[in-house]
């Protein structure tokens, strides 16, 4: 059985731990990830209000018996190994303490592939941190999406677990040189809550016009 009263240290060092929502705010886009875990900055829109809402019931900790299962609430979580910490939404106990990570998203499940491969991202690295903790293989999580209210299973693949270590080691690595990335400019942009602290369009533009005057007054071009 796993404990929420376990404090864990980060394994890395003296390295803070990287929360687990890093990995999708990475793996969507890594100025965003540096904007909020590094600048500390971050703006509520109509999309993360709505998150918030739908996490409800789900940040409130708690545990029950349901069909058989063990159903943690707003359960802490960690890794050692990866520096990793962050709170699970729902984690169903199997009667012999597998552990399955259910993570609450807005939205339906039926999302773009490269949008539902950072949601797959930050499961992953749930699954990781309760194998860690819990000594049980976790081989599949789901994720439950509460526009459709359907659920979207999502197995732990050597693929996607090697993503979590990789996303670790970047996000650590962009953190301790303490820069911020250059913005994207793309579709991820529209429905961004920080796209006003961001300002893709401006800064873009700006590095657009710098490179530009580079190549009018290189001397060796």
């Amino acid at each position: 059985m796993i404990s929420k009263s376990v404090v864990s240290s980060s394994g890395e060092g003296d390295a803070d731990p990287i929360p687990l929502s890093a990995l999708q705010h990475w793996a969507y886009c890594p100025r965003q990830c540096a904007l909020i875990h590094l600048e500390q900055a971050f703006e509520d829109n109509v999309f993360t209000l709505r998150g918030q809402a739908d996490h409800a019931r789900a940040d409130q900790p708690g545990m029950e018996l349901r069909s058989g299962l063990r159903v943690e609430r707003a359960l802490p979580v960690f890794s050692d190994r990866l520096g990793l910490i962050g709170k699970a939404d729902v984690v169903e106990f199997a009667p012999d303490g597998t552990p399955y990570p259910v993570e609450y998203k807005h939205g339906s499940r039926n999302k773009k592939a490269s949008i539902a491969a950072c949601d797959d991202l930050q499961l992953a690295g749930q699954a990781l941190c309760l194998e860690e903790m819990s000594g049980r293989p976790v081989p599949e999580g789901a994720l439950y999406y509460a526009t459709s209210k359907r659920r979207r299973a999502v197995p732990i693949t050597s693929a996607l677990r090697a993503a979590v270590e990789n996303a670790a080691a970047e996000i650590r690595a962009m953190l301790a040189a303490g820069r911020t990335p250059p913005p994207v400019n793309d579709e991820r942009c529209r429905a961004c809550s920080l796209r006003d602290l961001c300002q893709p369009e401006a800064l873009s533009h700006a590095a657009e016009m710098a490179s530009l005057r580079d190549a009018l007054f290189d001397p060796d071009a």
